[in-house]
């Protein structure tokens, strides 16, 4: 700047990994991390075995997801269905889900989503809550 002072401006940007994110949901089905980045969660979930959410996901609109995802599947495959259709999604794949979705997956299957933050507690509350009354399944 000229007068033998260096400024530096570094902007402070939200970012969490993996490894850094904590282990807030840990059954046989499914493992999942989660960090909160501003209005939006990040979500590691690993699922070892095959699953099926239309259990967990009872109670919430039409039985259905109502939280929107942006994600990308890791490893494995996920297949979204929706009332009239299915999406399926394997390792590579990036996808947007909107609201109305079941989630199916492959055992083995690692995916990254980001969510709104307020939609998804929402959403977890009763999922939660469903998987406690059918015994960690989905």
């Amino acid at each position: 700047m000229g007068d033998g002072i260096e400024t530096t401006l570094e902007a402070i940007m939200p970012r969490t990994r993996k490894d850094e994110a904590p282990l807030l949901v840990d059954t046989q089905v499914i493992k999942g991390r989660y960090a909160e980045l501003d209005d939006y969660t990040v979500s590691f979930e690993t699922f070892p075995e095959d699953a099926d959410g239309t259990p967990v996901f009872r109670g919430l609109p039409d039985d259905r997801c109502p939280c929107p995802h942006w994600g990308m599947v890791i490893s494995g495959r996920l297949v979204l269905r929706y009332r009239d259709h299915d999406e399926s999604y394997q390792a590579g794949d990036v996808y947007y889900a909107p609201p109305g979705h079941v989630p199916v997956v492959a055992g083995g299957t690692e995916t990254v989503e980001f969510s709104p933050t307020a939609e998804l507690r929402r959403t977890m509350a009763v999922v939660a809550a469903n998987m406690s009354q059918v015994g960690g399944a989905s």
